[in-house]
């Protein structure tokens, strides 16, 4: 079996293995290239031995290399009233970050 990890960030959690490639929420003050740690892991398996966090593994570390950043496909939000003359139009694009996983604990 592979070696997992649970990790926290953005206010989500991800189930990560070696060399796994996930998007996750935008990080402010990084640029393609990288490195960057994740310390906040809540759980961690090697295939013989599981350790799970309260909340978090003490001295377990995850490391990344930031792929790319982008924005997503824009969602459009539409608010319309009939009979009324009401209509708003407006979108969202929500940034994020690609990473791919170097290490694990």
């Amino acid at each position: 079996m592979a070696k997992i990890a649970i990790i926290e960030t953005g206010g989500k959690q991800y189930v990560v293995t070696q060399d796994s490639v996930l998007d996750i929420e935008k990080m402010t003050g990084t640029k393609a290239g990288d490195k960057i740690t994740f310390d906040k892991v809540l759980l961690t398996d090697d295939g013989k031995e599981t350790v799970v966090g309260a909340p978090y593994v003490s001295g377990a570390k995850v490391s990344a290399e930031l792929v790319e950043e982008g924005r997503e496909a824009k969602v459009t939000v539409i608010r319309y009233r009939q009979k009324s003359r009401y209509f708003k139009k407006g979108g969202h694009r929500q940034p994020f970050a690609k990473v791919r996983i170097t290490a694990l604990p």
